[in-house]
């Protein structure tokens, strides 16, 4: 339960940091459309907006929109919103995730055994049609690779590699080489878990 409350609590600080921020000079920084209520934004091959007055996130599901107040959907996209610099732009050069962080952080997300990989192992087919769905499109390197946007051009690289007698099934994330100018490096650890769930909603 403490751990349920912290999630409310870290999503509920960034609702209210968005309000401080000028919501019209987020609408030209990003070029986002608006009205007197939301802004309207896209996250992961979906419509999104952001209520002006609160920073609650709504995503468009099946021609109506839902609440998604979820602790992953308010920690990325309001961080992108509020926090990509005005200045960036994409190199159109890969770079792993462990690269961009501490070296205590390069196994976190390369555990030993990783259920995800698991399911990927058991069903490519499914992986890439779930890929496709989000409009990815396929990179070289793995067994199974697509970057898929996240937003504003930024895509994730996702890398899978069967398993065999000797290692366990195995994925990699990737991001352009200029993703800090999108997204703050502790909010790639969001974005991560809201792809692959995405990724497995559409399996």
């Amino acid at each position: 339960m403490a751990k349920g409350n912290n999630y409310l609590i870290q999503a509920g600080m960034a609702r209210e940091r968005f309000l401080t921020y000028d919501a019209e000079a987020l609408i030209r920084k990003l070029k986002l459309q608006a009205d007197g209520e939301y802004l309207y934004t896209r996250l992961l091959a979906q419509p999104y907006r952001i209520r002006r007055s609160t920073g609650d996130v709504e995503r468009m599901e099946n021609g109506a929109w839902v609440d998604a107040n979820t602790f992953g959907e308010v920690m990325t996209l309001l961080d992108l919103v509020c926090d990509s610099r005005e200045d960036r732009y994409l190199s159109g050069r890969w770079k792993s995730m462990g690269q961009f962080g501490l070296l205590f952080h390069q196994n976190l997300l390369e555990e030993k055994r990783d259920k995800t990989a698991d399911l990927f192992d058991r069903d490519p087919e499914g992986l890439h049609r779930a890929c496709k769905r989000l409009g990815g499109r396929p990179i070289p390197g793995a067994d199974i690779g697509y970057a898929i946007e996240l937003f504003d051009g930024l895509e994730i690289g996702v890398q899978f590699w069967h398993g065999d007698d000797e290692f366990y099934p195995r994925l990699r994330y990737l991001w352009d080489e200029n993703a800090l100018m999108y997204i703050r490096y502790e909010t790639m650890y969001f974005a991560i878990p809201l792809l692959l769930q995405r990724i497995r909603e559409r399996m």
